[in-house]
């Protein structure tokens, strides 16, 4: 199960960069700090945060949580791909009757589906960020968010303490995506 998910989360953040607009990228998101560029920088980090994690290679070379806003002449597609990809593959490795791995998120070992749902979470909900920041579609769906709920309940609350996510909003009516944006902070438009 958490192998489609990682896929469908992958493939949200894929869809979600492939739609921003030529004009987009500095446009600002609901990380308020951050326009789409840096959501970008930040996602793609965070991936190849949790490929190097898992395989011990190389991660990010630029601070995921302090993204720069300037891509040096990449293409934004590319970007986010190559560190789709490198997740991908370092998640490939991971054997099937593992009960831990590592991961960039405290208490930096969880158990498989875990881990895997906090790196799907991750590029879901930035997927999420960047297609309401240039008027797209949400790539949310309300079956991805109920696969990722049980991760977001796991590891959101510690993570609340160093920043990652704001405070749970209300809870409203609107479906399990919307319900699990608002779990994270975020207010679904």
């Amino acid at each position: 199960m958490w192998k489609k998910t990682l896929e469908a989360a992958h493939q949200a953040l894929r869809t979600a960069v492939d739609g921003v607009p030529g004009n987009g990228w500095q446009l600002p998101t609901p990380c308020e700090q951050w326009n789409v560029t840096q959501v970008l920088q930040h996602a793609a980090g965070d991936q190849l945060g949790f490929a190097a994690f898992l395989t011990g290679g190389d991660g990010p070379t630029e601070d995921p949580f302090a993204p720069s806003g300037d891509l040096d002449g990449r293409d934004p597609r590319q970007v986010v791909e190559a560190a789709i990809e490198a997740a991908a593959k370092a998640w490939a490795t991971v054997d099937d009757n593992a009960t831990e791995v590592p991961v960039p998120v405290p208490p930096n070992r969880l158990p498989v589906a875990i881990g895997a749902g906090a790196c799907a979470l991750d590029a879901a909900v930035h997927a999420w960020d960047i297609a309401i920041a240039t008027g797209q579609p949400s790539p949310l769906s309300d079956e991805l968010a109920r696969d990722l709920r049980p991760t977001a309940e796991a590891i959101v609350e510690p993570l609340r303490a160093y920043g990652a996510y704001a405070p749970a909003l209300n809870s409203e009516n609107g479906g399990e995506a919307a319900e699990l944006l608002r779990y994270l902070g975020r207010r679904p438009r």
